[in-house]
């Protein structure tokens, strides 16, 4: 470890740092008029409405999936309170991990665009929450085959990375 870096506090930090960003971006977002579509049909509402919330809840659960405190740093930095020895994750695929690598991505992806009216301010979101998530995908897999190697180079062969794959 590298006694200038941080590590235990670096994704609590990280996290922080992002959702202070969200937040002040949602303080001063100002519409952007204009309407890309809207569906009217009660039946294509309620569906929407549904895949939105279907969205959120994947994100939620996915997060308590994979260690809830852990990825958001929490778990580091009260192990380092405590001065106890970090633990190494442990490659784990449970329930949504089983059909797509990133789900909690797939989560937030449905989540913004699942919705029965789009504005042209919304679209703009969506459009740069999916831009950053991909960016966002490119980084941590990096991360991940560094830390599980061949094990997860195997699972990202065989499992979709947003969502699953079709097999014959």
């Amino acid at each position: 470890m590298d006694p200038h870096r941080p590590e235990p506090i670096e994704r609590s930090v990280y996290v922080l740092l992002a959702s202070v960003m969200l937040i002040v971006m949602f303080l001063f977002w100002r519409p952007i008029p204009g309407i890309v579509w809207s569906v009217e049909n009660r039946t294509g509402v309620i569906a929407l409405y549904a895949l939105f919330a279907a969205g959120w809840g994947i994100v939620l659960l996915s997060t308590f999936l994979i260690s809830h405190f852990e990825l958001f740093g929490l778990k580091q930095v009260w192990g380092h309170a405590r001065n106890a020895a970090a633990v190494a994750p442990k490659f784990r695929t449970p329930f949504f991990y089983k059909l797509v690598r990133h789900p909690l991505y797939s989560g937030f992806i449905l989540a913004f665009w699942a919705i029965p009216v789009m504005s042209a301010g919304h679209l703009l979101l969506a459009a740069a929450m999916f831009g950053y998530i991909l960016i966002a995908i490119r980084h941590e897999e990096r991360d991940l085959i560094g830390l599980f190697g061949d094990r997860y180079v195997d699972y990202r062969g065989q499992v979709g990375m947003l969502a699953p794959r079709l097999r014959r």
